[in-house]
């Protein structure tokens, strides 16, 4: 069966229609890093998208709120890591405002130019970021691909109706 758009029911653009309308959209979880001045920083990200294949470049979004922006502001490199349905406890970590996201519960090493790289994760990349593109009270972040490794085991995590999820079969 389909359904009719109800065309009479359509609301006004607002924060909160856009929301709504997310809500729906199921999205991968990523969490993305970068060193700063006071250590490592990070956050969850479902905002990634890969942009080109030649050059491999991808964007995300962060909030010029966020705590991590600061650093990621004038990151040369960021590190992106593709989380596993058994990350849900990382991502709400990385997710969590005024979370020690670093603390004893993450496992991590400096990667190449420096970026905090998780361990246990589906797949990371390390990328030179190349924009910064202000959108509204964000900014979309551009960076291409330097280096990765895509073989870790296990299914995607996923976040949907405001929580973390996993595939259906």
């Amino acid at each position: 069966m389909t359904a009719t758009p109800d065309l009479g029911a359509a609301q006004i653009a607002s924060p909160d229609l856009l929301r709504s309308v997310f809500r729906r959209h199921a999205a991968g979880v990523a969490v993305i890093t970068a060193s700063g001045a006071s250590g490592p920083v990070g956050f969850t990200a479902t905002s990634l998208s890969s942009v080109s294949a030649e050059p491999p470049m991808l964007s995300f979004g962060i909030g010029t709120g966020a705590s991590s922006w600061p650093a990621v502001s004038r990151a040369e490199h960021v590190g992106v890591h593709i989380l596993g349905e058994h990350q849900q406890a990382l991502a709400a970590t990385f997710a969590r405002s005024g979370a020690d996201r670093f603390g004893a519960s993450t496992v991590w090493r400096e990667g190449p130019a420096g970026v905090p790289v998780l361990d246990d994760v589906l797949a990371w990349l390390v990328c030179r970021v190349v924009a910064r593109v202000p959108a509204g009270d964000h900014r979309i972040v551009l960076a291409e691909v330097v280096q990765g490794d895509p073989a870790g085991a296990g299914r995607p995590l996923l976040y949907h109706q405001g929580r973390f999820t996993a595939l259906r079969d």
